[in-house]
């Protein structure tokens, strides 16, 4: 894995860099976000700032007011309403034209299988213990403890950042959940948070990231964008070749559904460093490792998610990996965080001694627990996800990135 040398070090110095440069902007006024180019509005644009482009009202500026998070937990926002209307730039500011040619528009789910796939979602638990746990709620002073829980748990997820985070989710095998873990973490940040997230796919062979998020069609990919975003463009001609989601967030995958499509590291390089300048958090769903883009991807970021199955094997597993990892600069294991997914309902492992043991070589230790709606894959849905794992993906988010925001100096 590099271990900071190279493009890595380049990176992270620049990043440096910009959150110094970016500190004042047209007039004296002082961002939290260190977006050297144009940055895009939700609401209004804002002629006056970055020369007559619009800016994202939303990205946390300095001293603009956060929103604690909703007391009932992280469902849908009552009320909430697509304010991602069609932005009517000023005169001044003309878009970079699109390509003339580029990749044509294919099907998540390819024509003949939608039917065959399409099912009633289900709930992430049965009837009986939702209606245990609202009895429990009912009786007991639990509903008060819940509600403090979620409004720290919103206050870390809302921090304003100083330049966009970088969260790179992998594992060391296939099927531990890792698309799964990435989904519910740009999901949880795109619910609390107020600034474009992006979830950018690394793994081209055959994801599954783009299901999970509901994507129906795929254009351009991570490969593609590598060499089209330029430093001038604000982020609506960026998000033209993304596949835009709710709550303020945006998809890049990997591939179009084909076997054979590779993703180099010098491709994966570029397209982060073209696309990090817009956004406030990047989820980044790599490869396993220990893949090339995998090590280049969890070098640079700012912090790092580490999937396994809850089984006796992948705990024995992921144990080596953290013992090696040790032996890298402190800052990769301080900033990582393994998640324990329960791929069955009872799996017979102590998750509490398991948990203990790898907390011992100095990472972060959650657990994600079985969930039916996530076990049966597809869209995850999350009105439709069990309480423990709402609860359990808010933890994660918050203290993945309350890691990654200990990693300003590296």
């Amino acid at each position: 894995m590099p271990s900071g040398d190279g493009w890595q070090g380049d990176v992270l110095r620049d990043l440096r860099g910009s959150a110094e440069q970016g500190a004042q902007g047209p007039g004296g006024q002082t961002y939290r976000a260190s977006a050297p180019g144009p940055v895009q509005s939700r609401q209004a644009p804002d002629a006056a700032h970055g020369g007559g482009a619009p800016r994202l009202a939303g990205y946390p500026y300095e001293g603009q007011e956060q929103h604690a998070g909703h007391p009932g937990g992280w469902p849908q926002q009552a009320g909430y309403q697509d304010q991602r209307q069609e932005q009517q730039a000023p005169t001044a500011y003309a878009p970079a034209p699109q390509p003339q040619r580029g990749p044509g528009s294919r099907p998540v789910v390819k024509e003949g299988l939608a039917g065959t796939l399409r099912s009633k979602p289900r709930h992430g638990e049965s009837y009986a213990a939702r209606a245990a746990r609202a009895l429990r709620r009912t009786l007991s002073s639990s509903a008060a403890r819940e509600v403090a829980e979620i409004t720290r748990t919103a206050a870390v997820l809302q921090q304003p950042v100083t330049t966009g985070r970088q969260i790179a989710v992998t594992s060391i095998r296939g099927g531990s959940g890792k698309s799964t873990v990435a989904a519910l973490l740009g999901t949880t940040y795109a619910h609390y948070r107020h600034d474009p997230v992006l979830f950018l796919e690394a793994d081209p062979a055959l994801g599954s990231l783009p299901q999970r998020l509901g994507a129906e069609s795929l254009r351009w990919t991570t490969s593609d964008i590598a060499d089209i975003i330029k430093p001038d463009m604000s982020l609506l001609d960026v998000t033209g070749y993304l596949v835009q989601l709710p709550n303020n967030a945006w998809l890049l995958p990997a591939s179009q559904g084909q076997i054979g499509v590779m993703l180099d590291s010098r491709s994966y390089e570029r397209a982060v460093v073209a696309l990090r300048r817009y956004f406030g958090v990047m989820v980044i769903d790599c490869e396993t490792l220990p893949t090339e883009v995998a090590r280049v991807a969890l070098a640079a970021a700012h912090g790092r998610v580490l999937t396994t199955p809850a089984t006796p094997e992948g705990i024995t597993s992921t144990f080596s990996v953290l013992q090696w990892m040790q032996g890298l600069p402190r800052h990769v294991i301080a900033g990582t965080v393994v998640v324990l997914t329960e791929l069955v309902a009872h799996s017979g492992v102590d998750l509490d001694e398991a948990a203990q043991r790898l907390r011992s070589t100095g990472v972060s230790v959650q657990v994600l627990p079985y969930d039916r709606h996530l076990a049966a894959g597809g869209r995850v849905r999350t009105e439709l996800l069990a309480h423990p794992t709402r609860e359990a993906a808010a933890r994660i988010a918050a203290d993945v990135f309350q890691l990654s925001l200990a990693q300003q100096r590296h």
